[in-house]
């Protein structure tokens, strides 16, 4: 009986040490063993990606010009003012310049003077043609008597009428040819006429193109010099723009400069009226400003309604390149390595989370890179789990606990 209690006892006391043991083991290795990191992730997915660029411009009118007076007078009439809208051709303004009804009396006069030069022309050729006809029927019979019978006429007789066949042939020649220049005369003076019409008829001032009046420089009575010399400042009449179709002035960043294309589609938003409007581009001036490094483009926004005011600001969002359907990542995931770039992309590397719940470093070729996310060309397939935010501490290998990210989280 005692040999039974004592065995109980020996039991009892191999069994504490033994539990003793194994508990200091366990906080010994909870101790030795670090806690497995949590890791923020995102999915690889296929998505479509474009890179835009936003820039500020300024509205310009189509076309704007100061409507100048061709010939100089005063102003009789003013037909439009500021704000007026007006058509192709319409009547702006009549100019008053008295001396040019006497320059058009005079040219009237002087084709009438012509026409009667010309009259008298003629009457000269007739006369010259009809002592032709006299003097050369007399040479003709005296050297027919002559011929018939010798001796009966003196040569000198013959001589003298042959010469007088001669002056008058010649005289008819003169007449001719003062009746072809008293007929230019009359050309002469009707151009003369149809040039001092030309100029009367620029006494009315009409609309080049169809716009709107923004400013007005003359008033009734004005006194409007010739637009037609560079040597003075002439004063013109109104300002026209043509404000239906409005250039938008956008200043191009050198390295976007390869990206214009003439027709590509826009969004033009307009913060003071908080509308956005379809816009294209339409031309730009291909050379880069040493200055600012920019390039001018200009994109065409309709205006047929004329809400938009020339001079208002815009913001356009201008897509520069686009993939649809790509394998992207955000870009907080990636290391990108810019001194292995090529023609295939750049080049990267990210920590993907396999199916064990360890890390993996992967090298990946990068494509198109916008804001937040960037196109994998190879390298990492769709579903697949990268490390986005601070990877500072974190291996190959090394096992990990994650925390799933939506994309949408990711960007921001």
């Amino acid at each position: 009986m005692r040999i039974s209690t004592f065995s109980a006892t020996c039991l009892l006391s191999a069994a504490l040490i033994y539990t003793t043991a194994c508990d200091r083991t366990k906080r010994l290795e909870a101790h030795d063993t670090p806690d497995v990191p949590t890791v923020a992730v995102a999915k690889a997915t296929v998505a479509d990606l474009s890179r835009n660029l936003v820039m500020t411009g300024e509205f310009k009118p189509f076309q704007e010009v100061d409507v100048m007076s061709k010939v100089a007078g005063y102003v009789k009439k003013m037909y439009v003012d500021v704000g007026d809208r007006v058509k192709e051709g319409q009547l702006l303004a009549v100019l008053e310049i008295p001396e040019m009804g006497d320059d058009l009396a005079r040219g009237t006069a002087a084709i009438a003077r012509s026409n009667a030069e010309v009259n008298k022309a003629q009457e000269e050729v007739r006369r010259a043609q009809t002592n032709h006809e006299i003097a050369h029927i007399s040479y003709t019979r005296l050297q027919g008597v002559m011929k018939g019978q010798p001796g009966l006429i003196a040569q000198q007789e013959v001589d003298d009428a042959h010469s007088r066949d001669l002056a008058s042939e010649a005289q008819v020649d003169a007449a001719r040819s003062s009746l072809v220049a008293a007929e230019q005369q009359v050309n002469v003076s009707l151009a003369e006429q149809a040039r001092v019409k030309t100029m009367f008829n620029y006494t009315n001032v009409t609309a080049p193109f169809s716009g709107v009046i923004t400013k007005r420089f003359a008033d009734t009575g004005s006194m409007i010099q010739a637009g037609i010399s560079s040597q003075t400042q002439a004063m013109p009449l109104v300002r026209l723009s043509q404000n239906s179709l409005l250039r938008l002035m956008l200043p191009v960043p050198e390295s976007a400069v390869p990206s214009i294309r003439v027709g590509s589609v826009v969004d033009v938003k307009i913060p003071s009226l908080s509308r956005t409007l379809p816009g294209k581009v339409a031309r730009f001036a291909e050379r880069v400003k040493m200055d600012t490094r920019t390039m001018d483009t200009e994109v065409d926004v309709p205006n047929a309604n004329l809400t938009l005011v020339p001079g208002m600001y815009a913001e356009v969002d201008l897509t520069l390149n686009r993939r649809n359907a790509a394998l992207s990542t955000p870009l907080a995931a990636v290391d990108i390595d810019d001194s292995r770039k090529s023609e295939q992309g750049l080049s990267g590397t990210v920590l993907v989370v396999n199916t064990s719940e360890h890390l993996e470093k992967r090298s990946v070729r990068i494509g198109l890179e916008t804001s937040s996310q960037a196109e994998i060309l190879s390298g990492l397939r769709e579903g697949e789990l990268v490390v986005i935010g601070n990877r500072a501490g974190l291996q190959a290998g090394q096992a990990v606990k994650t925390k799933e990210v939506t994309m949408a989280a990711a960007k921001e």
